[in-house]
This record gives structure tokens, C-alpha cells and sequence, in this order.
């Protein structure tokens, strides 16, 4: 027998079929050698990462090699070869290919020699795969012929063409012209135009000037270089000038042109003639030329980018001058050109031998694509077991031979795309090792039990299964065992055999038989009201080595108690009671407890209604509007469980507090009757109704608020109150009254009308005054006698018509005003900023008194006033006079008083010492100046820090001695005290805490640091008090 180990994989599966007649002995052992190498999961055919595509490259004088990229992944990892235009490539005698992994290096490259399509083959031992194919081609610019060039003469006002003749090339190409070997190239203008198509310089109308030599020169705009041909010289003729002629179009674009999506187009046209024509554009069919179009400064370029559907249809190209006009079309066909993509490929497929295998893959693209299918990188023969139908392959029966590489080829007119998938044809005996006999089932007295047997087996096993040494009969088609109706004779130790044509295998699991889980106590279907709490039972009897499991369902929704606040699971062992606290409307519904035990599952169902409040109602319409009434209707809305026995209805206005119950018909709205009339509203206001429900469980939530409506207007039902009057100047009677809310005033234009008559009088005055806002009337007639009494009313109107009065009530006209002035006036002044007057009354009268100092006047009641925030040292004249509502009385007699003089010196040389909790303070007694008052005693304030409580101490003496608290810092300031009141103040002193140890040394160097203080102060504060000098 061959050493099998030796060859490759592929051989091996072979050499296993060429032996299969022989013995079974050798078919095993070959069998057991495949499986070896397919258990490897790592090991697979190759698979590319990277394909070669069309590329162009640049022919440069310094590039001497070109890399075409190709790399697969495979294990074992491929080797490489090359095609190029279908014949193999031999990197070994041919020197200009390398591989370099698996790239293809070509070294020195030539334009002809080595352009072509290439194609990547990648092969290892589970099969080979071809690339995509890629075109490879080389840009170049060869030179031109040295030949001289013929020269051409043209008459003045002829046209003339210059041919290029472009040397041999290949890529994108620009061509220009140069004048007599001028540095920069020929401008296009109208009379010029270079043609990129032909590279051809065309002169619509020759003049005198343009003699001379004219270079074509040639850029490849891909190698970056350029050529120039041999000059051709122009010579003007100028025995004849031609005379005009019509423009006659030499250059124009094709009848027909397909565009593709996406791409640019450019179009040519120029003509020749005498005078020089003008060039325009147009579409035949009308519509203007697309935004995006670009013409060149000669208008002889058309160029239209971003193709798209709408810009195809027929251009038009207008050449025309005085003697006449010329045109040239075509027809711009959009090709809807989409690149092949894959919308499905293929899979690895790893089958068991006679199994059947189908593969599909499909492409898009514009045209349509066609399919090919390779193995192993040549054509597949379709014959026998093999079908290929479009993209669709489908292999029967496999067998060994058909493992390999298969790739799936989609292509049209503007390329392929390849898909590729490995098949593993697989043989191998039954085997257990990944999905043995389930080792123990546990199942319920009574119940089905099906034991599962798939072992792992190429070909398909045959199964049978054995208790003991009984055969079991009912094998299900897929190789399980069904037991039904299971006894506790049906426990024991269960085996199922299989078998192949390679080998036979087992596996032995054990039944277990127990008692089924029944529940005893089962939840009872309960009604509850919203807020209870309450219990649902679940209690279940079992087999006693199960261990149940209790789970509570909610509307067929498992009810997760880590997270419900109202659900809690009670209870333990046999027993999993579900509380429910704090019942919502929302808890209503169908609970299930479901217990679970290793053999079974059981359930129970049980229903729970929730009564609440009413829901809200719904679809409230509002109709039949008067001044007074409305009548509303809606639908019910959820009773919850409880029937609504009574409806609210409530009302809400720009005026009121929030909602409001109002009247209805009839007053009590019962739960059946879904409308009423409200009653007793205000005309013409704004109002919005809401429904509300009740039950004998509450009162539920209000409805939707209706749409805003305005009650119709009406006369007026409300007269102003609190009408009274009084006051006013002589000749006056001033009435006044309380106005009217706006929300009772029933309609536009709302008013007032206010009557009077003297008392005994039958005679009404009226008057109208037109201003809803309106509180106050005065009637002015110098002969009223001073408090005369009349009759007053005020009633109301508005734009419906008027209504009520008020009740009639007394009023005094105004009084005259006081005939004599106050007695008896003096004053006193109290300090440098105050001073106090006092007087005698005039006899009582409805009057109060005025002061009059220095233009300024105090309205005070009494018979005295404290004049305050005066200047000091400061003369004032003062005068008092009464006053009452008419007026001002006569002033009594002026009089001068003088403020007193004010005090701005503060206490200077302050020394104080601190022993235990005494301060003791001294200061210098300060002298009054002339301007001053004279110093009468002096103010010592202290405080503990800045937001302590102050402490206000006084004195004749410069001296004090303070108790205070130790431990804590102190702020004093000393004042003087004049008759004109309290002087400047020394400025904070700053008592800090002492600690007992240094309290003598401390108290010196403050008394010394706070003298130094003190002169520093006195001596600033000179600087600015003109009194120091």
C-alpha cells in the first residue's frame, strides 16, 4: 500500500476511493487518516486580501520597477503564480518578473512588452483561486519625427488649419501651441482654436500678423512631460485679400454620445469664416443649459460635469457672422452604467459524503451580468451530478473527489467580480464526543419524554436504542426515542447505537421518573380599592426531592420585584405568595403564578379588579349660549370598575381664583345623564366648564377644559356700593363710589350716571361719565354754600341699555377755607440739625396746620412739629398756617430762630491700658472754637468686634475705667456732647485679647504704637480743617 502521509491531502482522498473495492480494513484505516487532517479547524483553502486591479503607470526616465499587488490567506500558506493575457508567466527564465511574496515586481517595464491582463493565482493543498483580472498599461510620450515641415501660405482673411500629428502615446494628453519660439503658448481667442481631440491649431480668419513658426507641443499629463514638434511656417500672402464668406464649422463634437452617470463631458466646436463667427450654445428642445456648465473664453468648449439624467438630450452649436450662420448637432444619451457589486456571495461549505450541495451567488449591475463558474481555477464541467443554472450551482451526491476551491465569476462589458468558497467534503464514524445522550432526564409520572441521539457521522448513521438488552421500537425518523404515558417502570439506563460505514459508536444516558407538581392553593380572582393591599396564594405540592421554583406573571409580563415597589414575593419552600401593596388602577389584570421544578411546570390564573375613582370624562361640547346660561354635554369616561353616581360641573373666568362649582340643571347631575345646563353666569365673560366624575370610591379626574366661550351681553344688574362723597374746594360737591368688576359689568360700553339734588329738592341733576374705571364725580358751581347737604345716587349702563341705581345717600359739599392764622407760635432749637415749633390751634374745624421755613413746608396735625436735617449755626424763618379740604388760611407772623452750633472736633491724645478685664481710657478735653457749641459731656461707645452689640456710656469727665470680658478684641470711639448735638468721633479704637502672660509688656507697646496713632491722625485731620491754622 502507498505511504499515504507523504502526499498531499488532495491525493489522499483519491487514493481512499481507489482502495474502497478492495477491504474494509483499508477503507478504515484511510478513513481514519482523512479525519486527521480535517479535524485541524485552522487548515483551509486560499482566500485573497488583496487583488490586482487595473492600473496605468507612469513611464518615467527614473522608474525601473512596477509592483502589482496580490496577498491570500491560507493554511497551509499558498505559493503564487502569474498570467498575463492567459498565458503563465515564468518568473524563473523570464528576468524582467519577480515575486516578492505574492506580488508581481516587473523590473524594467516596457510599454508594449509588458502591458496586458494580469491574473493573481493563489494554490495550497485544499485547491487553487484565480484573481480578477487586471489591466495593466503604461503611460509614455515618444518624441517627434525630426522631419522638417512643409510650409503653408495663406492669403490675408483666409482660414487656415495646422496640423499636430501627435507622436506615439498612451494616456491623458494636452496639447498647445508656440509662436516663434515665444516662452509662453498660443492664447485661444475667437479667431483661435486648439483642439484637444486631433491637437490641430485652427485660425478662423488669417491676418498679417500672424506670420511666422508655429511649434505643436505635446504633454503627457500623467509622466509630466512634454515634446514639441518641428516648427511649421505660416507665410501671409498679400498680392490678394480673401473676400468674406459664411462660417463653415471644422470642428464639432459627434452625432451621438453616450454619457456616462457621474462623469464630465466636453463638447467642440469652432468655425472658420470672414468676418469671425461667433460661437453660441443651446438645447433643441428649448430648455435652458445647465447652471453647471462651463464654456471656454473662445466659446468653442463645451463642458457639462457631474453627468446626470436630466442633461441629456440634442446640443446645439451656433457658429454665425455678418454673412450668415451655420450649426452643428448632437445627441447626449445618458448610460446608466452601474459597477458590479455582489449582493450575494458564497459560504464554506463543509458536507457529509452523499449529501447535496447548492451554492448561489447573484450580481447587479448595468448591462446585466452573465455567470461563470471555476474549481480550482479552471471552467467547471457541468455534467452528471453537476448543474449550473445562471448564478445557481447545485451538486448531488457528493462524494471525495469534488472537494476544492470553487469561485463564482459575474461579468459584463465594463468588468468582472469573483467570489470564491472552499468545499470539505467530509467522512467520518458515528461520534458522540460533541453532542452525547443527554446523561440524565428527569420527567414527570405521566408525561412525554423524547431522548435525542445525533451524533456527529459521515455518512448519516443508522440508530437504534437499546434498555438493557431490549430493543426500544418507537425511533422517532431523526433518531430519537418518544416514550409516552411514563411509569415508574419506565426509569433505567437508555443507549443509543450508531452506526456508518465507517464505524459504529454509542451513548448511554439514565431516566429518572418522579411525581407530577400539582398546586394546592391557587390564587383567587379578588377585587380590590385603590390603596388596599392584599395577598394572591400560590402553594404547591411536589415530588419531595424537587426543589420548586415560584415566578409571577402580570398581564403576560413577568414581574421583576427589584424593581416594582407594589409587588413583593412571600413566602418559602412550597408556598410563593405574591402581596400587592398600595393597589393602583394599573394593577388591574391577569396574574399567573407559574411554579417550575427540574421535570414540570404548572400554573394558575387569577383575575384582580381594581376599583377607583372615576376616569375623566370625555368630549365635553359647549352649546346654546345666553347671557346667563349654557348647556353642556359630554361622553363618561372609564368608571373603574365603580359606576359614576353623580356628575360636578365647574367653571373657570379671567376673575375667579382658580375652578369653581357652579349652579346647574338640575343641581345634582347623575351618573346616567351625560349633559345639564349650567345657570346663573354673568353676561359677557369668559369661560371654560370642566366635567368632573364621581363614585362611591371618589372623586376622579376633571375633563379636558372646553374651548373658551363668552356668555351674550345684557343690561347691567349690579349698582356701584359705598357711595359718599365730601371734601373738595369751595363751590365744590365731590361724589365718590366703589366701581362696578369688570366681570359684572355684562357688556361694551359701560358707564355710569350719577344723580343728585339738593336736600328737599325734587329736581335731579345727571351727568354721564363714559369710563367703566370711573370712582369719582365733581360738581363745581360757585353757589353752593359751604357744606350744604344733597341727595346723591349712581346707577349704571352699558351698550344693552341701563341699570340699577344705588340706594340714595347723604352728601356734604366742601367747606370754605380757615379765616384766621395760629396764635401763640414759637420754637426752640434742640441741636445743630433740629428744632421744635408749637402754636395754638385755631378753633376746631376740619384743618390741619402748615410750616413754612426758609420756602420749604411741613404738613403736620398736631399743634407742634420737629423740624430735622437743618444746618448748623444757621438762621431760618418759620410761619404757620391752617388747612383744610378748600384751602389754606391766612399765615401768622414770621419769626427768625438760629440752629445751634455744630461740634466737628473729635477727643485727641487718647491713651488707654488694659489690666485683667479693665480698660482705662484718657483723652485730652476738647475746646470749643467760635463757631462751635460749647462741650457739655462726651460719649464712649464699645463694641466686641465689628458685629457685637454697641454700648453707649456717657460722662463729664476725660477719663472712664470699663469692665469688659476677657479673651476677646474690642472697638471703642469717643464722641463729644454739645447743646448742638454729638461732635465727630474719634475713629474705631482696636482693643485686642490679651493673653495673662503678657499683659503688662502688651499694654505698654499699645499705648505707645496707639499715641503715635493718634498724632498721626491729629495731624491729617489739620490738613483738612480750615479751623487748625
Amino acid at each position: 500500500m502507498p505511504n499515504l502521509l507523504k502526499e498531499p491531502c488532495w491525493q489522499v482522498i483519491i487514493k481512499v476511493i481507489s482502495f474502497r473495492i478492495n477491504s474494509v480494513s483499508q477503507l478504515m484505516f484511510f478513513y481514519v487518516l482523512f479525519s486527521f487532517f480535517d479535524t485541524e479547524n485552522t487548515r483551509h483553502g486560499p482566500v485573497f486580501t488583496q487583488e490586482p486591479s487595473d492600473s496605468i503607470f507612469p513611464m518615467s526616465t527614473g522608474d525601473k520597477q512596477v509592483f502589482i499587488n496580490c496577498k491570500a490567506k491560507g493554511n497551509p500558506p499558498p505559493h503564487y503564480r502569474w498570467k498575463v493575457d492567459g498565458k503563465d508567466i515564468n518568473t524563473d527564465s523570464d528576468l524582467n518578473y519577480s515575486l516578492v511574496e505574492g506580488n508581481l515586481l516587473i523590473n524594467n517595464p516596457h510599454v508594449i512588452n509588458h502591458g496586458g491582463v494580469y491574473q493573481c493565482i493563489a494554490t495550497n493543498t485544499f485547491g487553487i483561486v484565480i484573481s480578477r483580472e487586471a489591466k495593466v498599461q503604461f503611460a509614455f510620450l515618444q518624441n517627434f519625427s525630426r522631419k522638417s515641415r512643409n510650409t503653408v501660405s495663406v492669403r490675408e482673411g483666409q482660414a487656415v488649419v495646422l496640423l499636430c500629428g501627435p507622436p506615439p502615446h498612451y494616456g491623458e494628453i494636452k496639447y498647445s501651441w508656440v509662436f516663434n519660439g515665444q516662452r509662453s503658448f498660443l492664447q485661444q481667442d475667437a479667431r483661435r482654436f486648439i483642439s484637444q481631440k486631433t491637437g490641430n491649431l485652427y485660425i478662423a480668419k488669417v491676418e498679417a500678423s500672424d506670420a511666422g513658426n508655429y511649434t505643436c507641443a505635446v504633454r503627457n499629463m500623467m509622466t509630466n512631460s512634454t515634446v514639441f514638434s518641428s516648427p511649421t511656417p505660416v507665410v501671409v500672402r498679400r498680392d490678394a485679400v480673401m473676400g468674406e464668406y459664411e462660417p463653415k464649422i471644422e470642428v464639432q463634437f459627434p452625432d451621438t454620445l453616450h454619457v456616462s452617470k457621474g462623469s464630465s463631458v466636453k463638447l467642440e466646436c469652432f468655425a472658420l469664416g470672414n468676418p469671425v463667427p461667433s460661437i453660441s450654445w443651446r438645447r433643441a428642445d428649448g430648455n435652458p443649459l445647465p447652471g453647471k456648465i462651463k464654456i471656454n473664453h473662445s466659446s468653442g468648449v463645451l463642458e457639462i460635469p457631474y453627468f446626470r439624467p436630466e442633461d441629456a438630450g440634442v446640443y446645439e452649436c451656433v457658429a454665425e457672422n455678418s454673412r450668415g450662420r451655420n450649426a452643428a448637432r448632437g445627441q447626449l444619451i445618458f448610460q446608466n452604467v452601474e459597477h458590479l457589486q455582489w449582493v450575494q456571495t458564497l459560504k464554506d461549505a463543509h458536507m457529509a459524503i452523499d449529501a447535496n450541495l447548492q451554492w448561489e451567488c447573484k450580481a447587479i449591475g448595468k448591462p446585466r451580468p452573465t455567470y461563470r463558474w471555476l474549481k480550482n481555477g479552471q471552467p467547471l464541467i457541468t455534467e452528471g451530478r453537476m448543474h449550473v443554472e445562471a448564478g445557481r450551482l447545485t451538486i448531488s451526491k457528493i462524494s471525495l473527489l469534488d472537494s476544492g476551491m470553487y469561485q463564482c465569476v459575474a461579468e459584463n462589458e465594463h468588468g468582472s467580480v469573483y467570489a470564491s468558497a472552499e468545499l470539505k467534503v467530509v467522512a467520518s464514524p458515528p461520534d458522540f464526543t460533541r453532542r452525547p445522550v443527554k446523561k440524565s432526564t428527569v420527567i414527570q409520572r405521566g408525561g412525554e419524554v423524547v431522548l435525542e441521539c445525533r451524533p456527529h457521522a459521515s455518512p448519516r448513521a443508522t440508530v437504534s436504542w437499546w434498555r438493557g438488552a431490549n430493543r426500544q421500537q418507537t425511533i422517532m425518523e431523526d433518531g430519537t426515542l418518544r416514550i409516552t404515558n411514563i411509569s415508574k417502570s419506565d426509569e433505567g439506563r437508555y443507549t443509543c447505537v450508531a452506526r456508518n460505514l465507517f464505524g459504529t459508536s454509542s451513548s448511554t444516558g439514565t431516566l429518572m421518573v418522579k411525581e407530577p407538581t400539582r398546586i394546592v392553593v391557587p390564587p383567587l380572582s379578588l377585587d380590590a380599592t385603590v390603596g388596599q393591599s392584599l395577598v394572591l396564594p400560590c402553594e404547591v405540592s411536589s415530588d419531595s426531592s424537587l426543589s420548586p421554583f415560584f415566578k409571577w406573571f402580570f398581564n403576560g409580563k413577568a414581574i421583576d420585584f427589584s424593581r416594582q415597589e407594589h409587588f413583593e414575593m412571600i413566602g418559602g419552600g412550597f408556598a410563593g405568595d405574591l402581596m400587592v401593596r398600595n393597589i393602583q388602577l394599573k394593577h388591574s389584570g391577569k396574574y399567573v403564578c407559574m411554579v417550575h421544578t427540574e421535570v414540570d411546570t404548572v400554573s394558575a390564573a387569577a383575575d384582580l379588579i381594581v376599583r377607583g375613582p372615576p376616569g375623566a370624562p370625555e368630549s365635553l361640547v359647549v352649546t346654546d349660549i345666553t347671557d346667563t346660561t349654557v348647556q353642556l354635554s359630554w361622553s363618561s369616561g372609564p368608571d373603574n370598575h365603580s359606576p359614576v353616581t353623580m356628575y360636578m360641573v365647574q367653571a373657570r373666568t379671567p376673575f375667579s381664583i382658580g375652578w369653581q362649582t357652579v349652579r346647574t340643571v338640575p343641581d345634582s347631575v347623575p351618573g346616567q345623564m351625560m349633559h345639564a345646563t349650567v345657570k346663573d353666569l354673568n353676561p359677557w365673560v369668559d369661560y371654560e366648564f370642566r366635567v368632573v366624575a364621581i363614585n362611591s370610591v371618589g372623586v376622579g379626574e376633571p375633563s379636558t377644559p372646553s374651548k373658551q366661550i363668552r356668555t351674550k351681553a345684557a343690561v347691567p344688574k349690579v349698582a356701584p356700593v359705598n357711595v359718599s362723597g365730601g371734601g373738595g374746594t369751595r363751590g365744590e360737591l365731590v361724589i365718590m363710589w366703589e366701581p362696578v368688576p369688570e366681570e359684572q359689568q355684562s357688556g361694551e360700553d359701560f358707564g355710569y350716571v350719577v344723580a343728585f339734588r339738593p336736600l328737599g329738592s325734587s329736581t335731579w341733576i345727571q351727568t354721564v361719565l363714559a369710563s367703566p374705571d370711573a370712582s369719582r364725580y365733581i360738581y363745581r358751581n360757585e353757589s353752593i354754600a359751604p357744606l350744604s347737604q344733597f341727595e346723591v345716587t349712581v346707577g349704571v349702563y352699558n351698550s344693552m341699555g341701563e341699570g340699577p341705581f344705588s340706594r340714595v345717600v347723604r352728601v356734604f359739599s366742601a367747606e370754605e377755607e380757615p379765616s384766621e392764622a395760629p396764635s401763640r407760635v414759637w420754637a426752640r432749637a434742640l441741636s445743630a440739625s433740629e428744632v421744635e415749633v408749637y402754636w395754638e390751634p385755631i378753633p376746631p374745624r376740619s384743618s390741619s396746620e402748615k410750616i413754612i421755613s426758609d420756602a420749604d413746608i411741613v404738613r403736620v396735625i398736631n399743634s407742634s412739629a420737629l423740624l430735622s436735617g437743618l444746618k448748623g449755626s444757621a438762621v431760618y424763618l418759620i410761619s404757620v398756617r391752617a388747612q383744610n379740604s378748600a384751602g389754606l388760611g391766612p399765615c401768622s407772623p414770621s419769626f427768625n430762630i438760629t440752629t445751634k452750633k455744630p461740634r466737628e472736633s473729635p477727643p485727641g491724645s487718647i491713651e488707654w491700658n488694659l489690666t485683667n478685664s479693665k480698660i482705662f481710657l484718657n483723652w485730652e478735653h476738647v475746646k470749643a472754637m467760635d463757631n462751635e457749641s460749647e462741650v457739655t459731656g462726651y460719649k464712649v461707645v464699645y463694641r466686641q468686634n465689628f458685629h457685637g452689640k454697641t454700648t453707649v456710656l456717657e460722662t463729664n469727665k476725660t477719663s472712664m475705667e470699663l469692665q469688659i470680658p476677657s479673651g476677646e478684641d474690642y472697638l471703642i470711639e469717643i464722641k463729644a456732647r454739645t447743646e448742638g448735638g454729638d461732635g465727630t468721633s474719634s475713629g474705631p479704637i482696636r482693643i485686642p485679647k490679651m493673653s495673662s502672660k503678657f499683659q503688662t509688656l502688651h499694654s505698654m507697646q499699645m499705648i505707645g504704637a496707639e499715641i503715635r496713632q493718634r498724632r498721626n491722625w491729629m495731624g491729617a485731620l489739620c490738613v483738612t480743617n480750615p479751623l487748625c491754622d
